[in-house]
């Protein structure tokens, strides 16, 4: 009850936060307040406008908003959102282009389950679409996913994704961008013992920490002060009783969200009090800069606590993707199964939360495959999220990758280790 009392705390502060910024700002609003020539009310007005914005963006998964693409025929062509493989835990989902002619490039973009939803990925997704078929991991927020659905954990999240690549079959190219970056790989290694004609064409890993230690940073730091219990006692609580998943065990997207704004608390204190003036001086819209990046930066969903931790712990602390210790249903995954997989890394010079060299690390656990079918990019003064989003997504990395992709369509040989083929 304990737990459950403070998550619900939780959610009643940020529900009365949002309330207070709908009260300012309707109250500095009424007509009769116009006969008092006092900035002072178009401030509160202004400040009500942003509060109410920001904290009821935290409850509300964001939409993907693709409404159209233009594809290299010239023409605009509407773009659905299609569910293709339902889970308790997550979905894959396909961005269907209606009206186009089915791409030769099939990839399966796997998206972080890190804190944000999958939407965050929304301009990878744009720069590929026009000539590629993209399918995404668009994982649930796990305060609407009820108790009897089971735990999830860095073995199931595997599992998924073995059942995901499986169904997109073995002309897919799989692109995990970040936390994913292990346990792609590790589900790319059990599909080639497991069942080898299943596996992905390609991988390409962006800013993953395959191996956290071997360039240490402030995140990798926190990991190895902090101990498992400390962690669970501090991060973890029960959903209230306002949501589906009530009871469920989980790191909150809010508590999420107060780590990720301490980080860099001066600059996001500067940046929503640029926008207050602007919105009090006529100049804000709703799709500016400032709630363009917002709208979806304090969108937040619970992480299930047994991903958090088994994640903590077994690929930060012990290190067992790195290390090649890491186990899947009892099963020793080995990546040096890999063997017909064209693997690529791609690092930011300036990532400070996956640096270079956690990474590229992978290509070194790789070792059945051949040296022609690996790869790696370091892009320079490119940070964490401009490997994957951004100038340099878009004018440096997706070219190579595309490239990449395109030098690995040709036919596939299967690994010869088929002991053991599902």
């Amino acid at each position: 009850m304990r737990n459950m009392a403070t998550y619900d705390f939780m959610e009643t502060f940020r529900n009365t936060s949002q309330w207070m910024g709908a009260t300012a700002r309707t109250m500095a609003s009424y007509p009769a307040m116009s006969v008092i020539p006092n900035p002072a009310m178009q401030w509160l007005s202004a400040w009500g406008e942003v509060a109410e914005r920001s904290f009821a963006r935290m409850a509300v998964k964001p939409d993907w908003n693709i409404r159209t693409i233009t594809c290299e025929d010239g023409r605009d062509h509407l773009v659905s959102v299609d569910t293709v493989v339902n889970k308790d835990f997550g979905d894959l989902i396909h961005f269907n282009v209606n009206g186009r002619t089915e791409q030769p490039r099939k990839i399966l973009l796997v998206a972080p389950m890190s804190g944000h939803y999958a939407t965050l990925l929304r301009s990878t997704v744009i720069s590929l679409i026009s000539n590629c078929e993209v399918y995404v991991t668009d994982w649930h927020n796990a305060r609407d996913i009820p108790v009897s659905a089971g735990k999830f954990d860095i073995e199931d999240y595997t599992l998924y994704l073995v059942d995901f690549m499986r169904h997109l079959g073995p002309d897919t190219h799989v692109i995990a961008v970040c936390q994913p970056a292990p346990l792609t790989l590790a589900a790319t290694a059990y599909l080639a013992e497991e069942d080898p004609k299943a596996q992905p064409r390609s991988l390409t890993l962006i800013g993953g920490p395959i191996d956290p230690d071997a360039t240490p940073t402030d995140v990798t730091d926190f990991g190895r002060r902090v101990t498992m219990g400390q962690l669970e006692e501090t991060m973890i609580q029960r959903v209230g009783f306002k949501y589906p998943g009530v009871g469920r065990q989980v790191y909150p997207g809010l508590l999420q969200l107060t780590s990720f704004i301490s980080m860099n608390s001066d600059r996001h204190a500067k940046a929503f009090n640029e926008q207050i003036m602007r919105v009090a001086r006529g100049e804000a819209s709703d799709h500016d800069a400032h709630n363009r990046f917002y709208d979806e930066y304090l969108s937040v969903m619970d992480m299930p606590a047994e991903f958090y931790l088994s994640t903590v712990e077994r690929i930060f602390k012990n290190g067992e993707i790195a290390k090649n210790e890491f186990v899947v249903a009892g099963k020793h995954v080995d990546i040096g199964k890999i063997t017909s997989v064209a693997v690529k890394t791609v690092e930011g010079a300036n990532d400070d939360i996956s640096a270079p060299g956690q990474c590229v690390a992978a290509l070194a656990l790789c070792t059945g495959l051949p040296d022609s079918k690996k790869a790696s990019h370091l892009e320079p003064g490119a940070g964490h999220y401009g490997i994957f989003a951004g100038k340099s997504w878009r004018n440096n990395i997706r070219p190579l990758v595309l490239e990449f992709i395109d030098a690995n369509s040709g036919s596939k040989p299967v690994s010869a280790n088929t002991n053991n083929a599902a």
